[in-house]
């Protein structure tokens, strides 16, 4: 994957997460492997190429941008809800390229109701945009480039990336769908939502 430089991506993306009144760390995502070993230097991926990962199918819409392909979709409604509490549905219809670790509903519903619905109120939009940007790589990764170890997100923290016998976990969510392509990056769909290791509700 093409090393990016992350003071553009502070700048970028930073900037629209202010506009809602909330700062964001960026971040860029690093790719190291899950034994145990000296830290990569950026941009590097020191462990074996995936095999694409099981799924349900890929497919293209390059058309559309992720945010475009979330609204379209009525497994996402929960994910689009959340967007537009966040105030960054302009973020992911920009340019990119994003990477998006997409819940279904079902994920936000095994989350629970409580604390969706906890998540979604206006005096908690700071941990809502913690929650959705810890779902967003920056630069977009196919499956086929996906490998095992860790990598940060948009939101700072890292997520664990698993890949065995044809199929990934980020963290403790499956890939149930992968590249699911957009004009303006990739989203891979998983079972569970994301929460940020530092993350309190």
């Amino acid at each position: 994957m093409k090393a990016v430089n992350s003071q553009n991506w502070i700048k970028k993306l930073s900037g629209v997460v202010a506009v809602a009144g909330v700062s964001a760390f960026i971040s860029l995502p690093v790719l190291v492997q899950a034994q145990s070993t000296p830290e990569s230097s950026p941009g590097s991926m020191t462990s074996e190429p995936a095999a694409a990962p099981a799924s349900e199918g890929t497919s293209t819409a390059q058309g559309q941008t992720i945010v475009a392909l979330a609204s379209t979709n009525d497994n996402f409604s929960t994910l689009k809800a959340a967007l537009e509490a966040a105030g960054l549905t302009e973020t992911l219809a920009g340019q990119g390229p994003f990477t998006v670790f997409a819940p279904t509903n079902a994920a936000f519903e095994a989350l629970g109701k409580e604390k969706v619905q906890a998540l979604l109120k206006p005096e908690n939009k700071d941990k809502l945009i913690k929650v959705l940007t810890y779902h967003v790589v920056p630069g977009q990764v196919l499956s086929t480039e996906l490998k095992s170890g860790k990598t940060k997100t948009v939101e700072g923290a890292e997520v664990t990336v698993m890949v065995k016998d044809g199929k990934v976990k980020v963290n403790n969510a499956q890939v149930t769908q992968a590249d699911v392509k957009a004009s303006n990056g990739v989203i891979h769909v998983i079972d569970k939502v994301l929460l940020p290791p530092d993350l309190k509700l």
